[in-house]
């Protein structure tokens, strides 16, 4: 098999073309192509009037050596990869491992989800405890939230089965490095569980929050099937660790309700949002460090007005779909300011997981045809701006914590979010009334000033870099946009330190802290490949 990159056809090509420029490309006769598929599928669209498909194809040639022979100086064109996910421990290699002895994966979001599913397909039968309750419960519990102000702290847009990337834009792609091509493993089991097809080829892959749902039960039964086995409603409330130094050794999981596992090997794939737990393994001695993560406001503006920007006459075009954007502002106080986490035809939603505090987040569906475009607009900060409690490996929850009381204060103290339109942000002066465009946060958002819901500085940064925002995309600076705060969730707050050599703590043996959570891991692709390393790592250790 072949791999051809760079193939180069209009927006509007016929089917057949495809395959016309691969005859092209190779020099070759029809007969002599036996068949192709395509590897990845993206566009060009700096000339919007001229929207180009790019392709990378694998090939099938009555005679691939002396087609790479000839094009050997062709970068373009070289033998495919094996992609396939090969185990790294199974079979005769765990045979002599204690049975009785089950690995325990704390989560169930992307990270948590596919390291059961590795270790189930290894035959290591594992045991996943999840804190919150099963996916439609919890979607239940979420949408109650957004319509009758009622918060279930432990069954929210953060807790629950499938973890905080439910209820997202469902993006499948990630700028890691990923050698191994676990990324394709994740997104093959997604099909099996019954995302589209069209995720193993176009070039910014989404699922939405709707078939997420269908896919996180699907693979749960799947684990199940292997020999796992859930527990919902579980959380972990403490660890028992023996030994000092070198020598200490996880040995067990107690549950809120008092049982106590035992386990020697335990994934740690917690989410970013556990502050808790995080409190909980920072006592018991678990190293872990403060890390940067970013604060700012969820900004909506008509998706149509994206689509015109991007597209051009082209707007609207099944293939390209919804447009998104990607900005960065570097402002003159040395802060970037950056978007994060954009949702084409989607809505912002109230994500908090604890009382008495207002949190946002994008959402959208497989269809992104919602009215509103909406994007964090964030501004990074690091462990030197941590002024609540400096130096402590958990001030950035801290942080959070007073940006989302304050928040949730700016709003009235019902839950709904405060807001601002954008030119009044700029001017620093207060919003009275909305324009053209209409919110989409539910419970509702509650229109004040802003200026005092940041940091001095991430507010400066922000109102420079929203009129520069305008130069890269026409009609941003719009003056009734819509900012909706507070987005402090950006990533996880802390790093749980892991060893390079086999991933377990940097302190504690046996325990794995993988994805979000542990500060390895930003958004679903990247979680659910890490869970996939992780469980790798755990069988090795059982295995000797």
């Amino acid at each position: 098999m072949l791999r051809i990159n760079e193939l180069k056809l209009p927006l509007d090509h016929a089917d057949a073309d495809l395959r016309e420029a691969i005859l092209a490309r190779l020099g070759i006769a029809g007969a002599d192509l036996l068949g192709f598929s395509v590897f990845k599928r993206s566009y060009d669209a700096r000339k919007r009037s001229a929207i180009v498909l790019i392709y990378a194809v694998d090939a099938e040639l009555r005679d691939e050596a002396a087609v790479l022979a000839r094009l050997q100086h062709d970068a373009h064109v070289l033998p495919a990869p094996d992609t396939g996910y090969t185990f790294v421990a199974g079979g005769e290699q765990l045979q002599g491992h204690d049975r009785n002895e089950r690995p325990v994966v704390i989560g169930t979001g992307p990270c948590g989800l596919f390291a059961a599913l590795i270790l189930a397909q290894m035959g290591l039968r594992p045991l996943i405890l999840e804190r919150g309750k099963v996916v439609r419960e919890r979607t239940v519990d979420t949408f109650g939230f957004w319509r009758k102000r009622e918060l279930n702290p432990e069954s929210n847009v953060q807790y629950g089965e499938g973890g905080a990337g439910t209820f997202s834009d469902g993006k499948l792609y990630s700028q890691i490095k990923d050698p191994k091509h676990y990324g394709r493993k994740v997104l093959t089991e997604f099909v099996k569980a019954g995302a589209p097809d069209e995720i193993m080829y176009v070039s910014k892959p989404h699922i939405g929050t709707f078939r997420l749902v269908k896919m996180v039960e699907q693979m749960r039964e799947n684990i199940i099937a292997l020999g796992g086995e859930y527990r919902f409603e579980s959380k972990v409330s403490d660890i028992e660790v023996e030994g000092l130094g070198e020598a200490r050794q996880i040995r067990g999981v107690t549950l809120a309700s008092g049982e106590h596992i035992p386990t020697r090997h335990v994934v740690l794939a917690i989410g970013h949002s556990a502050r808790d737990t995080f409190e909980m393994l920072y006592e018991r001695g678990v190293y872990i460090e403060a890390k940067p993560f970013s604060v700012g406001f969820r900004v909506e503006h008509p998706q149509s007005l994206i689509d015109a920007c991007r597209f051009g006459p082209n707007a609207g075009n099944k293939i390209l779909g919804a447009a998104d954007y990607k900005l960065v502002h570097h402002a003159a106080n040395g802060r970037s300011v950056y978007s994060f986490c954009m949702c084409p035809g989607g809505t912002v939603v109230a994500a908090a997981s604890e009382p008495g505090r207002v949190v946002t987040n994008g959402m959208s569906q497989y269809s992104r045809n919602e009215r509103n475009a909406n994007s964090a607009i964030v501004v990074g900060i690091t462990p030197a701006d941590f002024v609540d409690n400096p130096g402590h490996p958990l001030a950035g929850i801290a942080l959070q914590r007073r940006l989302e009381e304050g928040a949730f204060a700016l709003g009235g103290g019902t839950y709904d979010a405060p807001g601002q339109l954008m030119g009044d942000f700029v001017k620093g002066r207060a919003s009275t009334a909305f324009g053209s465009v209409v919110p989409s946060f539910k419970p509702a958002v509650h229109l004040t000033d802003l200026a005092t819901a940041l940091p001095d500085y991430a507010i400066i940064a922000m109102r420079e870099a929203f009129p520069a925002f305008d130069k890269q995309i026409r009609g941003y600076y719009q003056e009734d946009a819509v900012l909706t705060g507070v987005e402090t969730r950006t990533s996880s707050p802390i790093r749980i330190k892991r060893r390079d050599d086999n991933l377990q703590s940097l302190n504690t043996r046996g325990l794995f802290p993988a994805g979000e959570g542990a500060g390895y891991a930003g958004g679903i692709l990247s979680a659910a490949v890490d869970g996939i390393k992780v469980a790798e790592a755990v069988a090795l250790s059982m295995a000797g």
